[in-house]
């Protein structure tokens, strides 16, 4: 039995699923500009998945230096090759959101990004998660999430049951009572913002921004 939710109930419907209902095709270019990736940069995916938004920043920026964190081995060797014609290679890394600091000691990370991870996790692994983050990144350093968030409407928040349904209500409801934001702020980290808002058919994604010192 897995110890984490899976990404998808069968992993070849993973790209798809995350396409059609969270609308990755709106929100990931938003992600991408967001975290600015720049020569020197050391970015991090806790929780990767199979590579999607790592490749866009490779190709954003070829000189950048990418860590992938997940702890499928299944999924990651899916990543593996999605990104198998990087340059310089993507190290691909088995881990929880909780090991980030440990898995990023020493390695100089700059920015730490996750997309669609923190729903799937119970409160004390966002917590836990959130503060192995802050650990790892030195002042002037950023966090940029990209997940489920707020429900601010009805509407949004009966199609929020379908994520509910299928990653649990404990571990999504959190999330849905807009708890990332409070948390990012309570481990330490400065300016934390909700900086976009997209409405999907299985709710509202959220993109945060957060800071180690002030930016």
């Amino acid at each position: 039995m897995s110890d984490f939710v899976p990404a998808a109930p069968q992993l070849w419907t993973y790209d798809a699923l995350s396409f059609l209902l969270s609308g990755t095709r709106r929100w990931r270019p938003v992600l991408l500009a967001q975290i600015s990736p720049s020569p020197g940069d050391v970015i991090a995916d806790l929780g990767c998945g199979t590579g999607t938004q790592l490749r866009l920043l490779a190709r954003a920026c070829p000189s950048a230096t990418l860590i992938g964190i997940d702890p499928d081995e299944a999924i990651r060797r899916r990543a593996h090759a999605k990104l198998e014609r990087v340059t310089p290679p993507v190290d691909l890394l088995h881990g929880y959101l909780r090991d980030a600091a440990d898995l990023l000691r020493g390695r100089g990370a700059t920015k730490v990004l996750s997309s669609l991870v923190f729903h799937q996790v119970p409160l004390e692994e966002k917590e836990a998660g959130l503060a192995a983050i802050r650990a790892t990144l030195s002042p002037g350093g950023s966090l940029h999430v990209a997940d489920y968030g707020l429900q601010r409407t009805p509407k949004m928040r009966k199609r929020f049951r379908i994520v509910q349904k299928g990653d649990g209500f404990d571990n999504t409801e959190p999330n849905a009572l807009g708890v990332l934001p409070e948390l990012m702020a309570d481990v330490g980290f400065d300016s934390v913002e909700e900086t976009h808002i997209f409405e999907t058919v299985c709710g509202s994604m959220s993109i945060y921004r957060a800071f180690v010192g002030q930016p």
